[in-house]
């Protein structure tokens, strides 16, 4: 059983008699598990004792993972202690790949699982599914897609970043206290203005923050067939100015999953709409198949705003803070996210991206634990990751 070990452990998960299931196993115990051929269990085994009778069998799940895309970012991710990601077809949601790194290997869970269960790194999380972080600027996407879609901005319109900004007892800066000076929305975004996206969330206000969040699902349960916690926003009484100001630039109390932020990403490339994701393509049953059908979640911007926003993102890869995505002969759209912690920890390594931006085929989103600039960290991840991922569009319908 489990003959790729760790590398679909988050996915596939494990079936134990002595911890019980988790991942496809416990999603799909009930059509995974071989149903008895008689009322008789004794009379089944005397039958396939004497060869009478061959094994029940369960049905069988057809995923959609694609394991040359897997194996390339698992091992771009397993480079770090902790780190995550998720790969999908961003014309339907399938979900083409999906690792946490810390993994486990299922074939040795009953050995070690009181050590993976106490391990403090928690190897049993599903981070791309499960785990929650700040986004950091990666949530620009949205800021920006919002502020086009409520009139409040055009990618022309003109911003003023001196190098700071101070609302109320708050005082937020830039990456290395840069100063982006005057520059379009499309200029903000490519060179990463938290300055400029503080204003922009502040005209955006806290109602409207709040109602766009919802019609991206933000903080709602996501149908998906692994679990998936629910992403973090703050509560209406908690928008002050101050923290407003911070959600604009993906930072405050906002947490969201990597599959969070692959929706986003899926959206701005499917014109406005976001897919819903899965992982299994196909049941196929003793008696009949069941495929999965590609569905909508929502449609929470216009494709005007999508076009809009994705020529920005084409601009963060071709000459802003994500040049490491930059593919050859290929557009890419991106956006990197430095999420800034507490005093003494290094920022999470954000990058969102698409691929080819004109007619997207693939979605990506990474984030890489404690290591710093997203830039630096992620946006590579997320290159040799589309890199094969369009390598193998090439041989597949």
């Amino acid at each position: 059983m489990y003959p790729q070990g760790d590398l679909l452990a988050q996915s596939v998960g494990y079936a134990s008699a002595r911890y019980g299931t988790s991942g496809l196993e416990d999603a799909y115990d009930r059509v995974l598990t071989p149903r008895s051929a008689s009322a008789d269990p004794l009379a089944d085994l005397h039958a396939l004792a004497t060869g009478g009778r061959s094994a029940p069998h369960g049905a069988d799940i057809v995923t959609t993972i694609d394991l040359p895309i897997e194996r390339e970012l698992y091992s771009d991710l397993a480079a770090y202690p902790r780190a995550a990601g998720i790969v999908m077809d961003s014309r339907t949601g399938a979900v083409v790949a999906l690792a946490s790194v810390p993994s486990f290997d299922p074939r040795d869970l009953d050995r070690d699982f009181s050590a993976l269960a106490d391990d403090p790194r928690s190897p049993l999380l599903d981070r791309s599914t499960e785990g929650l972080y700040p986004p950091g600027s990666s949530f620009k996407i949205v800021t920006a897609a919002d502020a086009l879609e409520l009139g409040i901005a055009t990618p022309q319109t003109l911003y003023h970043d001196p190098g700071g900004l101070t609302v109320g007892n708050f005082t937020f800066h830039d990456d290395e206290d840069e100063a982006i000076g005057t520059q379009t929305l499309t200029g903000a975004f490519a060179l990463s203005s938290n300055v400029d996206f503080g204003q922009i969330a502040l005209q955006i206000g806290p109602d409207r923050w709040l109602a766009e969040a919802a019609r991206w699902g933000l903080g709602s349960s996501l149908d998906f067939d692994l679990p998936s916690a629910r992403d973090r926003i703050p509560d209406r009484s908690e928008l002050t100015p101050g923290v407003l100001a911070q959600l604009g630039f993906g930072q405050a109390s906002l947490l969201v999953t990597p599959l969070q932020m692959a929706l986003v990403g899926a959206t701005i490339a499917d014109g406005g709409t976001m897919p819903r994701p899965y992982l299994v393509r196909r049941i196929a049953g003793t008696d009949t198949s069941i495929a999965t059908r590609p569905e909508q979640l929502a449609q929470p911007i216009s494709a005007r705003t999508a076009a809009d926003v994705r020529d920005m993102m084409i601009a963060v890869v071709a000459h802003g803070t994500g040049r490491a995505a930059a593919l050859p002969g290929i557009t890419v759209a991106g956006k990197t996210g430095t999420a800034t912690l507490r005093a003494g920890l290094r920022s999470h390594a954000w990058f969102v991206a698409f691929a080819p931006a004109l007619a997207p085929r693939y979605v990506v989103a990474v984030v890489v634990e404690n290591v710093g600039y997203g830039g630096t960290y992620a946006a590579p991840i997320a290159r040799r990751v589309l890199r094969v991922a369009l390598a193998e569009s090439r041989t597949s319908p």
